[in-house]
């Protein structure tokens, strides 16, 4: 008897120092050590989304690292002298796991900085705005996520499927402005719901900000239903995947898409509202808005810009095979076009950023860059702002006021973000609310 439980403390023993070990290992695995942290650029260490990101409370974090763990985009989180910190912030899409998994809730989930704010619009919880009537879902609303876009549609519009439906045979139930993840979404449960409607979307192609990703990107998602369709299980597809599924969404949902429509204005005449867009004129009894924050491309406002061999995205990198190509900007879809172009014969590819460093993009992007560039495959000018394009040229001038760069050039890609519709917003009496830090 003596000997069973000397041998069943023995193995107890045993079983606690095989899980401590376990534990310091998963610790130290997560831990980023003193002289890393010092090793980032000042402005990298306070680089904070205005999307949602997480805030951690160091009185409260125990350090488990569970959040660091839990964390589906890499190293946003790290441990540090016992406690977790954001490490790499400007990669964070707001997937929420961290604060989910902290097994003492010392993560808040916010949008802005305490220095940056961010124009968020208030919602209900049907999602419908201060404006009755007008819906908004997606990453308009500051939520990112393929997941989130979907579930917002859905919800968006089950409600306007339970109010009153138009009678007039000439303005549709309702307006849907934006044909990506939640605009389609939408559409389907508006079509399920027996709802009449109009999808209009300034792009020439359906899929949202999917369409304008390069060629293989892939793309990380959680599992999401699309009513009436399928459930969506994989965790990763490429964007032509993607795309292929949008394309599924509108054949089997026999969903109309009104493309090339920018919407300009929003108002409410009588018991409808009017749409207009740079084509068209639309009345429907609601509207939905899911059109994200990238709104309209940000112009960079310098000669030459209205050159037809100036674009703001980048769909096929093949069909510039051979060319000489400018890309400005320093985040992942400059990087990720960038890249793309350097892998195809003949071209030759300038990458032209105004900060000294790259640090908007993910870490995989700037790994890949900065392999790029030791292999000579492109070259990056840091310091640098477009001052002049030309037919068969670019100018870039320093920012130390150095000589200007003149590079041979047959097509320019500008990813300089976009502006987003406040304006628009704005008119059509919707409330935006600038967060700093908070929820």
């Amino acid at each position: 008897m003596e000997w069973a439980l000397g041998g069943f403390v023995v193995v107890l023993a045993l079983a606690t120092v095989a899980t401590v070990l376990a534990i310091v290992r998963r610790l130290r695995g997560h831990q980023t050590d003193e002289a890393e942290v010092e090793s980032l650029p000042e402005d990298l260490k306070k680089r904070v989304p205005v999307s949602l990101h997480p805030v951690i409370d160091p009185t409260i974090c125990m350090g488990s690292a569970a959040c660091v763990a839990a964390c589906p985009e890499g190293r946003i989180l790290r441990l540090y002298e016992g406690r977790a910190q954001l490490y790499q912030p400007e990669s964070c899409i707001g997937h929420g796991a961290c604060a989910r998994e902290c097994p003492v809730g010392a993560i808040r989930l916010v949008f802005g900085t305490a220095e940056r704010g961010v124009d968020i619009p208030h919602v209900t919880e049907h999602f419908e705005t201060n404006v009755p009537g007008i819906y908004i879902a997606g990453e308009l609303g500051g939520m990112g996520l393929i997941r989130n876009a979907v579930a917002q549609g859905v919800q968006a519009a089950a409600h306007i499927a339970k109010r009153p439906r138009s009678k007039d045979p000439a303005t549709p139930d309702l307006v849907i402005v934006g044909a990506g993840p939640a605009g389609l979404a939408a559409a389907l449960t508006a079509r399920q719901a027996g709802l009449r409607f109009v999808v209009v979307d300034q792009e020439e192609s359906i899929g949202g900000t999917v369409a304008r990703y390069p060629r293989r990107k892939l793309v990380m998602l959680a599992p999401f239903e699309l009513p009436g369709l399928r459930t969506v299980r994989e965790r990763e597809l490429s964007k032509e995947d993607l795309m292929a599924l949008w394309r599924e969404v509108v054949d089997v949902g026999g969903i109309e898409v009104c493309l090339g429509e920018t919407m300009t204005g929003v108002k409410r005449e009588g018991d409808a509202f009017v749409v207009t867009t740079s084509k068209a004129t639309h009345r429907g009894r609601h509207v939905l808005l899911a059109i994200g924050r990238r709104g309209s491309p940000r112009k960079l406002g310098v000669p030459g810009e209205a050159l037809p061999k100036v674009a703001y995205a980048l769909h096929d990198a093949e069909a510039y095979a051979g060319l000489r190509c400018l890309i400005v900007g320093g985040g992942d879809s400059a990087i990720e076009a960038a890249l793309s172009l350097s892998e195809q014969a003949g071209t030759t590819v300038d990458v032209s950023y105004r900060g000294d460093t790259i640090f908007r993009a993910k870490p995989k992007n700037r790994d890949r860059l900065d392999a790029a560039v030791k292999a000579g495959a492109l070259r990056l000018h840091l310091s640098t702002d477009v001052s002049a394009i030309a037919p068969h040229e670019a100018v870039l001038q320093r920012q130390d006021g150095g000589e200007a760069i003149t590079l041979p050039n047959d097509q320019v890609f500008i990813f300089a973000g976009g502006v987003l519709a406040t304006d628009t917003l704005a008119d059509a009496g919707i409330a935006l609310e600038r967060k700093f830090g908070t929820r």
